[in-house]
């Protein structure tokens, strides 16, 4: 059996331990290897959105520039180019700015959370160590806190800011 047919196999046992259709639930052992799994892909695709999206955007911006040979046209693209991002409404960019850093820092947290699937925490609380509900962790897979954890800590920053 060849490496690619190893491969290949694997592939279709994965598909076969996760039915296109399951989701958790709550009368299954918590974070066992389904939940695992279903978790962990889920995440990765949210991350490979994530990319897609932010390659898009770097590529757009690039587009005008790439495939001109003169060198003297070139210039005169990219002068053109930069005149037109300069003058593009300042509320548009400053939420791309804000779009980007918010999925910089979603990539980051999720693979946080690919790494606590590692590390066999995922799914638990990281204030009390009590599981997380399954129906956080499906809305919001990279949560850290339980609600109630999550609750507290927002009632005390608020507390905090109100001083």
């Amino acid at each position: 059996m060849s490496h690619a047919d190893l491969h290949e196999g694997e592939e279709m046992k994965q598909d076969a331990f996760l039915p296109e259709d399951y989701t958790p639930a709550e009368d299954e052992p918590f974070m066992n290897d389904r939940q695992l799994e279903y978790f962990s892909r889920k995440l990765l695709a949210w991350k490979n959105d994530l990319l897609s999206d932010s390659k898009e955007t770097i590529e757009g911006l690039q587009d005008g520039t790439r495939n001109i040979p003169d060198i003297a046209d070139r210039a005169s693209e990219e002068t053109d180019r930069a005149l037109e991002l300069r003058t593009r409404d300042r509320q548009h960019r400053a939420l791309e700015l804000r779009t980007r850093d918010r999925q910089r820092k979603l990539v980051t947290k999720i693979d946080s959370a690919l790494r606590r699937i590692q590390e066999g925490e995922y799914g638990y609380c990281e204030v009390t160590g009590d599981p997380i509900s399954l129906k956080r962790l499906d809305a919001r897979p990279i949560a850290t806190m339980s609600l109630e954890a999550q609750e507290r800590h927002e009632r005390r920053e608020k507390v905090h800011r109100d001083e």
